[in-house]
Order: structure tokens, then sequence, then C-alpha cells
């Protein structure tokens, strides 16, 4: 297996987006391409992205895509639910279970509806990256569209499933790992769950 480098880009709306590539081949994800979309392609400097994904369709994560794709190729996704519920188009759209690739490197698609309808994450190798379903401490703020109660399920369903090792890097805030979250955060405070 290549090594992983994962640069986090500080965008808009204290919005953070990810350039996740594989050392060996320069093959590269971009994910939540907010704004600017000039910052992503600076740090993307040399190379090959092969995939611009959204973890959900709010502005702040994806209002860059177009801008990527159009330097560097890349092929855009988003959730089928949030291409409908917020009228993004994409190259392709996601559903739970999804494999991508790049360079040694896949990318599994989990569907983790709550924030919104058609939140994902991306899980390559031991690292999450979640958007606005978990941050360090919390979750992201809810809109009009947020289905707490859904949230907490995709949570449990879904990321309390990862090994606790899992580095989880969200839409906002710094990075954290689940071990941290299940001993820390109020969001699993008396789930009954053990860290």
């Amino acid at each position: 297996m290549g090594k992983l480098s994962i640069v986090k880009v500080r965008l808009d709306r204290e919005v953070n987006g990810y350039i996740v590539s594989d050392a060996s081949s320069k093959e590269a994800v971009v994910i939540d391409p907010g704004q600017p979309a000039e910052k992503i392609v600076e740090q993307a400097s040399g190379l090959t992205i092969k995939h611009i994904l959204a973890t959900h369709g709010h502005p702040g994560h994806v209002g860059g895509k177009d801008d990527v794709k159009a330097v560097t190729g890349g092929q855009t996704g988003i959730h089928t639910a949030d291409a409908k519920q917020f009228l993004r188009s994409a190259d392709r759209y996601l559903v739970d279970g999804d494999e991508l690739e790049f360079g040694d490197f896949k990318i599994q698609v989990l569907h983790t509806p709550g924030h919104t309808p058609g939140s994902v994450c991306f899980v390559i190798a031991n690292h999450a990256f979640v958007g606005d379903t978990i941050l360090a401490g919390g979750i992201g703020k809810q809109t009009a569209e947020t289905d707490l109660r859904r949230q907490m399920m995709s949570i449990g369903t879904k990321l309390l499933r990862l090994p606790l090792q899992t580095a989880l890097y969200p839409g906002h805030g710094p990075a954290t790992s689940l071990e941290r979250e299940v001993a820390q955060s109020p969001v699993f405070r008396g789930a009954g769950v053990r860290g």
C-alpha cells in the first residue's frame, strides 16, 4: 500500500477542504471543494486529481467544485439525495457502498444522512472525512434540512462501526479520532458506548 498524504485547505465559511493523495502515484482526491477554488488548485499543484467529492450539498462545501474541475479535470461526485435537495450536478451521483480509486487507495462511501439528506463520509484506509456529520466535540450546526435523530442514527450505525483508531477529518475545526470523540464528546453521552 502506498503512502497517503493529507493536506487541509482552509476555505471561506471556515470550511475545511482536503486534498488526499497517494505519494507514489501523485493521484489525488479533493474533498469538500469550497471557495476560493484557487486555494485548492494551488495546493494540488503537481498532483493528478481523479475525484472532486462533496460530503454534502451546502454551498461552503461545493461552491468551488466546477472551478476545480475546470482546472484539474477531476470527476465530481455528490450523493443523489443532496443533488436533488440542493439542485447540484455532478459527474457521478454517489450511493452508500460505492468505492472510488486513486493511486493504490480506495475511497469507501458511507451514506450518513442527518445533517443533510445526502450527507456522506469518505473512508480512506484508517481516515474518515466526515463533513458536518460529526465535528471535534460535537456535530455540525443544524439547518432547515437537518434531521438530528437521523444524524445520530448515522453516527451510531455507520461511524461507530469503524475502528476506534480511525482519524476523523471534519468539515469545520480540528481533526480528531473516533476514540477521542467516544470518550469525550457529549454526542456519545448516555449512548451506552464504551471507549
